[in-house]
């Protein structure tokens, strides 16, 4: 296999990111983010509203990308790649367990 086919990318995903392993870490990652938001609503007092969307957004793409679904349109391929629910479940975790 050569350097070009695992970059090569198909429907705005690139090929190693659409993997089982990928995959499964944002399924994984977007269940514990929401359990822990469903578990411990109180972790949310001190995020605002503007991080609380981002938090959502990425908890979103996490699911969007884990169950494989790839949107058509650009614009939502780009909201709901696996780079930007990682950064922004990051970005969650942080702000969540930061108590």
């Amino acid at each position: 296999m050569s350097g070009s086919t695992i970059l090569r990318s198909r429907g705005g995903v690139p090929t190693l990111l659409r993997g089982a392993l990928p995959r499964l870490f944002s399924l994984v990652a977007a269940i514990a983010l929401s359990a822990l938001i469903f578990v411990y609503p109180q972790a949310l007092a001190h995020v605002g509203h503007g991080w609380l969307s981002l938090v959502m957004l990425g908890i979103c793409a996490g699911f969007v990308h884990g169950v494989g679904f790839v949107p058509r349109a650009r614009l939502w391929r780009i909201a709901f790649s696996p780079v930007v629910a990682w950064a922004l479940m990051g970005v969650a975790a942080w702000l969540l367990l930061a108590v």
